[in-house]
């Protein structure tokens, strides 16, 4: 019997031009739910030097969509809408998600953050990781952890290592590592 042929349709033979990721963006954005959408936008633009690129309000003020630049990377965030199944950290007395800033003057960062109204929830310390880091939670409910890398010797990276494992032991501290690091 002799070998069919394989016949192609005309959608097999396009070539589909891909989508791009629109200018600005990575391939993962954080989209924030904020009670009082244009107080967030003004303070972002305070304690992270963020740019608003971006502002849509609906009639009574609130924020449909905005959009800022921290650094390299764009945040988006908008108010809760009624009937909407997103809450706002504020909301529920609780966030499940960090968002982290690498800086190359953290120590100027925290500080404009903390003057901007955060409020420090880990203090910014040199850790075992090679990192100074610490975490704050923004007045709108959403947690942040600021770093940047450091020189340490290998007897101070022991060092802070052996002190965060005596805290992890005693269950003191859980947030001390972040997701990423190898431990």
């Amino acid at each position: 019997m002799p070998a069919r042929k394989k016949s192609r349709s005309r959608s097999r033979t396009r070539t589909v031009k891909r989508a791009r990721i629109p200018r600005g963006f990575h391939t993962v954005t954080p989209y924030l739910a904020v009670e009082n959408g244009v107080a967030a936008l003004e303070f972002y633009q305070k304690a992270f030097g963020a740019k608003e690129l971006q502002r849509q309000l609906a009639p009574g003020g609130k924020l449909i969509h905005g959009r800022i630049r921290i650094g390299d990377s764009i945040v988006l965030l908008s108010d809760v809408f009624e009937g909407s199944d997103r809450a706002a950290p504020s909301t529920v007395g609780t966030s499940t998600v960090s968002l982290h800033i690498y800086s190359t003057d953290v120590e100027a960062l925290w500080n404009r953050a903390v003057a901007a109204g955060a409020k420090e929830t880990m203090p910014l310390e040199d850790q075992f990781w090679g990192e100074r880091y610490g975490q704050l939670v923004d007045p709108f409910g959403h947690r942040w952890s600021l770093s940047m890398p450091v020189r340490m010797s290998k007897a101070a990276r022991e060092a802070k290592r052996r002190e965060a494992f005596a805290a992890f032991s005693k269950g003191d501290e859980p947030d001390r590592v972040p997701p990423d690091t190898d431990v």
